[in-house]
């Protein structure tokens, strides 16, 4: 469970990216426009062709490459850049995953579905498991979006997830993107691959088969795991953050505060083992949330997390950060409904890279709720406390 709730958003990777680009930015242009770039810099010369997302004053540029990562190239990298035909961008789900298993370790599969390419060294079986949940989800996210007032955009481009089979593999691929971290995350959403990266964690994908190949669990067998909570949550949470960033609602390397987008994904992950699916649909308490909130809440943590992320980043205590922005979530869309909605407009509104510190995160707090963060602690306390009173 800490480990789950520690990971969703690859958070070093967008300090990385905020602390590169430095230089002010120019605003995200209408319609990104494709370009062909000779880059030199210490690991040698590559030509590359991406889209242009955003250009620093000082000719350093976020660009998008057709697997949709996104690079930063400092202005001393770029040697020249030529404009070319949009037209020529290949981006079909299987043009896609052929460069993605072209970039992993081998072994890789592939399963494609409506909206996801799915990579994966687990039984085919699990993968199409685990796609049925996010297929759920896809339609969910939209759905309850759409309903809300919220604009919400079925994304232009299949979602890419990678499945290892097992741990060792898995922490191994994950170091390069977490660091010492990887052997406490189970699962995680990485801001620049855009992708979804997890493994088999119910281990029934070790039970060998007759014809020797292992055997990944499904339906009832996943659901009867000891891991089928966990399981479940992490997808769905990882899911959520994966939608909300290809779905308009935050832009990838916007300053998202996390509170918000922790926020939502806890209040999208709660599963429901008794179903034959696993996970129904969004609303539900998610009663460890819950729990930890009303056990675990001081005086002052809500401002905290609205104008800072250090305590989602802090090695002690971020549990408790995860469950305060649920418990602030869930009061804003009970009881601030359309307040919530502006301000989630505020923060979609948002361009990769653009400027964010504690005064603007309080202005933009004030001027959608009309109040500052500490005017609503005692009234989100004792609407976890009416909560926390529910059967269960």
């Amino acid at each position: 469970m800490v480990s789950r709730s520690t990971s969703p958003i690859l958070l070093a990777c967008l300090a990385v990216a905020l602390g590169v680009a430095a230089p002010p930015a120019a605003a995200m242009p209408p319609q990104a426009r494709r370009e062909r770039i000779d880059v030199r810099d210490s690991s040698g010369s590559r030509l590359l062709e991406a889209f242009i997302l955003v250009e620093a004053v000082d000719g350093g540029l976020l660009v998008e490459h057709d697997d949709q990562r996104y690079e930063l190239l400092p202005p001393e990298s770029i040697v020249t850049r030529q404009p070319i035909d949009t037209t020529d961008a290949d981006t079909t789900p299987k043009t896609l995953a052929s460069r993605i298993v072209a970039d992993l370790p081998p072994g890789f599969d592939v399963l494609t579905t409506k909206h996801y390419v799915i990579c994966f060294t687990t039984s085919r079986d699990y993968a199409k498991w685990c796609a049925g949940i996010f297929e759920r989800l896809h339609g969910a996210f939209i759905n309850y979006w759409s309903r809300a007032g919220l604009e919400v955009a079925n994304p232009d481009k299949p979602m890419v997830v990678v499945i290892f089979a097992d741990r060792s593999d898995y922490e191994t691929y994950a170091t390069h993107d977490l660091g010492a971290a990887a052997d406490r995350v189970v699962g995680y959403y990485n801001l620049l691959s855009n992708r979804i990266t997890t493994f088999d964690l119910t281990g029934t994908d070790l039970l060998p088969r007759p014809n020797g190949r292992p055997s990944g669990g499904v339906g009832l067998d996943i659901l009867s795991s000891p891991a089928a909570a966990g399981l479940i949550a992490t997808l769905v949470h990882e899911a959520t953050h994966q939608m909300a960033f290809n779905g308009g609602l935050h832009q990838r390397l916007a300053p998202v505060p996390l509170w918000v987008s922790e926020g939502i994904a806890t209040s999208f992950e709660t599963p429901d083992v008794g179903s034959a699916t696993g996970w129904r649909g969004i609303g539900a308490i998610n009663r460890a949330r819950l729990d930890h909130f009303l056990k675990h809440h001081r005086q002052g943590d809500l401002e905290a997390i609205v104008v800072s992320d250090d305590r989602f980043r802090a090695a002690e205590g971020p549990l408790d950060a995860y469950a305060a922005a649920w418990a602030l979530t869930r009061y804003c869309t009970d009881a601030r409904r359309q307040q919530f909605l502006d301000y989630l407009r505020l923060q979609a509104a948002k361009p990769p890279l653009a400027d964010d510190d504690r005064d603007i995160r309080l202005h933009d707090f004030e001027q959608a709720f009309h109040c500052v963060p500490g005017d609503m602690e005692d009234k989100v306390v004792e609407a976890m406390a009416r909560l926390a009173s529910r059967p269960r």
